[in-house]
């Protein structure tokens, strides 16, 4: 039998997400449209339902097919990951909680759960990637590569939960960042 880590009450509604966030809030206008959470069981089943989620996200922020695409992947990486370490291979069983924030420059994906403490940032980035497939180590590409497929990417632990955060400029916000960056040159 599975033990639950979870609590009853979905911890995207006891806090405010991004109060004190520094890197994030910038982007987080007054016109932020919120999503609708999506809470799903933290078993391989849900990666449809959570891939559902991501890509209504992507096309309510207006994000291009290859944003949409990259954002999508990495979300499933780490939702797997949840899945399979955080919870199965810990004999856990819980939840995973999904969150949508969009405004004219970022989407913002949030994915929360209560599994085992992981943090990808600390995971160290594959050394052998210019080695041929066969002598590569096996495991660590998936979250390099998730990371990676982002503008920006944030692990915080809250409690007892994970939370990842996944950042998305919208084209307009990179055209304006391309725009000031090169203004001061």
């Amino acid at each position: 039998m599975h033990e639950s880590r979870d609590e009853r009450e979905s911890p995207i509604a006891k806090q405010s997400l991004f109060e004190s966030r520094a890197e994030i809030t910038p982007f987080l206008r007054p016109h932020t449209l919120s999503m609708k959470p999506l809470i799903v069981a933290g078993e391989l089943e849900s990666l449809t339902e959570i891939a559902q989620f991501v890509i209504k996200a992507t096309q309510k922020a207006s994000l291009d097919k290859k944003a949409a695409y990259l954002l999508r992947l990495a979300v499933d990486e780490i939702a797997t990951n949840i899945i399979t370490h955080g919870y199965k291979q810990a004999g856990l069983a819980g939840k995973i909680y999904c969150q949508a924030k969009i405004n004219e420059n970022a989407l913002i994906i949030i994915l929360e759960d209560t599994g085992v403490i992981y943090n990808p940032l600390q995971q160290e980035k594959p050394n052998s990637l210019h080695k041929p497939l066969e002598q590569r180590v096996v495991g660590g590409l998936g979250v390099y590569l998730a990371i990676q497929s982002v503008d920006k990417f944030r692990y915080e632990r809250l409690g007892e939960r994970n939370r990842n955060i996944f950042i998305v400029y919208s084209q307009a916000s990179q055209k304006s960042l391309f725009y000031d960056q090169n203004s001061r040159a």
